[in-house]
């Protein structure tokens, strides 16, 4: 049986999953691919803090006019670790919607 043409020798296989340059990032945004959004109940909030130090994406990069965190949803995965350790229960995760 003969060598199938499509096929590319694994010398030719370019590389994948490498990080070409270093501090890129923030250029790949992952939020797309969560099943789950974190949405904030501002009654509830004490604006602690403690959902931007928690976040292992650093999502909550940015505060309103009154203080609140903002999630950057371009970047958030849905894992839940905000909702999880808000001291006062302001954070739910919602089904995102389509």
């Amino acid at each position: 049986m003969g060598k199938d043409k499509g096929m590319m020798p694994w010398q030719e296989v370019p590389f994948g999953l490498y990080i070409l340059e270093p501090g890129n990032s923030a250029e790949f945004k992952t939020g797309n691919w969560r099943s789950m959004r974190p949405v904030l109940d501002k009654d509830k909030c004490i604006k602690c803090g403690t959902c931007y130090i928690m976040c292992p994406d650093m999502c909550y990069d940015q505060r309103d006019e009154e203080g609140y965190y903002l999630v950057n949803l371009y970047y958030c995965k849905g894992c839940g670790i905000c909702m999880a350790t808000c001291p006062k229960g302001a954070i739910t995760m919602v089904m995102e919607e389509v």
